[in-house]
């Protein structure tokens, strides 16, 4: 009686021992949330890649965060080598363009507001935000598939973030409905424990930052570019060219159901740091960060500053034709 006694008890403990051996679905995620909700600091190198339209966009990245609340993303893209810097300190949110001394400041609660595949905080809030939060064991690798949230791309739903054993990231996929990759971010170096200067996210400091770019101010608007996609019962009604001081405008408008106004113009470096108060929020679009307001959108790209205004189409709706602005000339 006593020896069945005791193999029992040895059988029950095995059976404990084992079972606290091995980390369920809910453990993986606890740990890999407090890994990311418990860190004072990192800094993150990858490679991020966006698909619009027909047009693969492809960027350099360099994230950096210190504690409390100091972001810094560095992106450099990989055809022209333009640079931008998206910044958030104790002063505000800021989108950099440090080759022509500008930025724009934002009122903002970038970036907890919207879903950031090179922001892990942003990563850990998805999740904690989609009660249906599922984990997948492939090979020697976790994936954690959770809701994404783009306010202004409803195509873009769901996210996968790939985790090696010891729960670093390797990738993460933003998905549209048809559960096709749109966005991709690989993390190639991840630093936990990084040093950073004490000015190191101060705005003059990255204002400074220097890069050698493919991209030059101009003088003269040689190809003006038109919307590929216009929203039905909309059509251009006007276009007209004035000259700056140093440059040119033009001016397009349409007219319709969703009417809206286009401006190009060449862009103008500035002798000391320019600072553009802005309402609305850093987006990337198409080969820059785009500043996207209610019912406007700025941005800047090959020398020439683009600005999109309409009374009555939302920001979504205006990013759609934005997007489209990059391939067609119609005029010189």
């Amino acid at each position: 009686m006593k020896k069945k006694l005791v193999v029992f008890l040895f059988l029950i403990c095995s059976i404990f021992l084992s079972g606290c051996g091995k980390h369920t679905d809910s453990d993986i995620i606890k740990d890999f949330k407090k890994r990311i909700n418990d860190s004072s600091a990192y800094h993150i190198t990858g490679n991020l890649s966006m698909i619009m339209g027909e047009e693969e966009y492809k960027y350099n990245v360099e994230v950096s965060y210190k504690k409390k609340d100091n972001f810094r993303v560095r992106l450099i893209n990989k055809v022209n080598n333009h640079e931008q810097i998206i910044l958030k300190n104790d002063e505000g949110v800021y989108v950099l363009t440090p080759s022509i001394k500008k930025s724009f400041k934002f009122q903002s609660e970038w970036p907890y507001n919207n879903s950031q595949s090179y922001i892990m905080q942003s990563l850990v809030s998805d999740i904690e935000s989609d009660k249906d939060t599922k984990l997948k064991r492939i090979k020697n690798e976790y994936v954690i598939e959770t809701k994404a949230n783009y306010s202004n791309n409803k195509e873009l739903i769901r996210q996968r973030i790939y985790l090696d054993k010891k729960l670093n990231i390797k990738k993460v996929e933003v998905l549209n409905k048809e559960g096709k990759p749109f966005i991709t971010m690989i993390y190639k170096n991840i630093d936990m424990n990084p040093t950073f200067n004490h000015n190191y996210f101060d705005l003059k400091t990255n204002l400074a930052s220097k890069i050698k770019e493919n991209t030059k101010t101009v003088s003269k608007i040689n190809d003006v570019l038109y919307p590929m996609y216009m929203p039905t019962n909309t059509s251009l009604e006007k276009q007209e060219k004035v000259d700056k001081t140093n440059g040119e405008r033009v001016i397009m408008t349409f007219a319709g159901d969703k009417s809206f106004t286009l401006v190009q113009e060449t862009m103008e470096k500035s002798d000391e740091n320019e600072v553009i108060p802005m309402y609305g929020e850093p987006e990337i679009m198409l080969d820059t960060v785009a500043a996207v307001g209610d019912s406007s959108i700025t941005w800047n790209t090959n020398g020439i500053d683009y600005y999109i205004a309409s009374n009555n189409m939302d920001s979504s709706e205006l990013l759609s034709v934005a997007k489209s602005i990059n391939t067609l000339p119609i005029g010189k």
